[in-house]
């Protein structure tokens, strides 16, 4: 198959933790075509949505670690898969990126996650489909609400809708320092729509990173335990990232969200849960591939490739 990866840009890629190359060498290893591509490179063109693509070797060297074959011009359509990897934030330029890709879908192309799946389910708000889950939250720009829910909740999570990375993130304790400030910075002076959440006292024990992949959950998750001073367990943000087996309540939330999130296009998802609930449901470019694999020897790309392989197959028959 030709499987192609939208995604950013290849020299940045770290390939001792990036899933997307995990993807790719999975990929390359079954004998698959490796194709890579930016947003930048896809273009709309008498109704035809096309891309400047480079077929890449995987060379096994840790730091040149690809060479490109052949750079050329193509209609997605032609290629057996593309997967979106991306990474936030999920700004306007986002959002043109999968309509074009939805496009594409309408013209023959298998887009993995589902292009209107990814806008329709925000990483933050998707949360609010499985309340029984989560802990309270409001979503709001009113500085009159976010007040108000301080003061009833007294330790608190505020956050923008649209980062990753753990960027933007502000506890605010019982003695309320710097409250006004967080909100304003946070909401623009009430221009900006915002998530406030309760903080969990769990998060010392990390930030589990729970894979789903074609609806079924990956056995281990990857607990992000935030270094000393911190509230977040990002690994972005300095966490450590530590394997485990999936929690009774783990599997509870995977296998429920899993089936219901599978059936709307989303293959790949990565459940946020710190203790016993969901804080984030990421589908844009989830990670910790590598992580899980190192430390369990779980071969998390191969059940990602697998489920590239079915997923190509059933649309074929359809």
């Amino acid at each position: 198959m030709k499987i192609a990866f939208l995604a950013d840009p290849l020299a940045g890629f770290k390939t001792y933790k990036d899933s997307t190359f995990a993807m790719m060498r999975e990929a390359a290893k079954r004998g698959h075509a490796v194709y890579a591509f930016e947003q930048k490179d896809m273009a709309l063109e008498e109704g035809i949505v096309t891309a400047r693509v480079k077929h890449i070797e995987l060379t096994g060297d840790e730091h040149d670690w690809y060479k490109v074959v052949s750079t050329e011009e193509v209609r997605l359509s032609t290629l057996d898969a593309i997967i979106e990897r991306k990474d936030p934030p999920f700004d306007m330029e986002y959002v043109y990126g999968t309509y074009l890709l939805e496009l594409a879908e309408k013209q023959g192309a298998c887009v993995f996650n589902k292009p209107s799946a990814i806008r329709d389910n925000n990483e933050k708000l998707a949360i609010a489909q499985f309340s029984e889950f989560t802990s309270p939250t409001l979503v709001t720009s009113d500085e009159a609400r976010l007040r108000a829910f301080h003061a009833k909740h007294q330790d608190v999570i505020f956050k923008p809708l649209d980062g990753m990375g753990g960027t933007g993130i502000f506890r605010v304790k019982a003695d309320g320092l710097n409250l006004g400030a967080i909100i304003e910075t946070l909401t623009d002076n009430g221009a900006q729509t915002i998530m406030a959440q309760r903080f969990i006292a769990d998060i010392v024990k990390g930030d589990k990173r729970i894979l789903v992949i074609g609806g079924k959950p990956v056995p281990f998750s990857l607990a992000r335990i935030p270094q000393a001073g911190e509230v977040r367990g990002n690994l972005a943000a300095g966490g450590t990232g530590v394997a485990q087996p999936l929690t009774a309540r783990d599997l509870e939330i995977a296998e429920k969200l899993g089936p219901i999130l599978a059936a709307r296009g989303l293959m790949l998802v990565g459940l946020d849960v710190i203790g016993d609930y969901l804080t984030e449901v990421n589908v844009t470019s989830p990670t910790c591939f590598q992580e899980i694999m190192q430390q369990t020897g779980f071969d998390v790309a191969a059940m990602f490739v697998d489920a590239v392989e079915h997923g190509v197959a059933q649309a074929r028959q359809r």
